[in-house]
């Protein structure tokens, strides 16, 4: 497995894909349309945020999306994980963790002393975070009134 930036068709299929990316990611409660998200990820990669996939003979298994998020409270700029996803044909292997080190260590060359993320209260992926050694740092609460 190949862990690497991808080349221009290979980030036109993510862009394609993310809408499920979202959607799994969201526990099923977000389906944005591609347009929704090309608003969403252009001004990210604008910044200076960037894709790392994982790709084996030549396909597309998973990738992480990384880069740099302000601290609303201290200003500090802190490394960020925006998006992980691995397609579901590709998952159990163990991808996943590997996009994640991957990241965390391109985040830590890149001069970030700290890495956050955020997930939804019931994602897979937590587990995986907390083996990675992230920890809870805030929690965001909602009320159907």
């Amino acid at each position: 497995m190949d862990i690497r930036k991808p080349n221009d068709s290979e980030l036109k299929k993510i862009m394609l894909l993310s809408p499920q990316a979202v959607f799994d990611g969201t526990l099923g409660e977000v389906k944005p349309t591609n347009e929704k998200i090309k608003h969403l990820v252009e001004p990210l990669l604008e910044k200076g945020s960037y894709y790392l996939i994982a790709t084996e003979n030549d396909n597309l298994m998973g990738w992480i999306l990384i880069g740099a998020s302000k601290d609303q409270f201290t200003d500090k700029v802190n490394g960020f994980i925006y998006e992980l996803f691995v397609i579901e044909d590709f998952r159990g292997n163990g991808i996943s963790k590997r996009l994640m080190k991957a990241g965390i260590d391109n985040l830590k060359q890149d001069g970030y002393s700290e890495v956050r993320l955020s997930a939804f209260a019931g994602n897979h992926a937590i587990k995986l975070y907390e083996k990675l050694g992230f920890s809870i740092r805030t929690v965001t609460m909602n009320l159907q009134v």
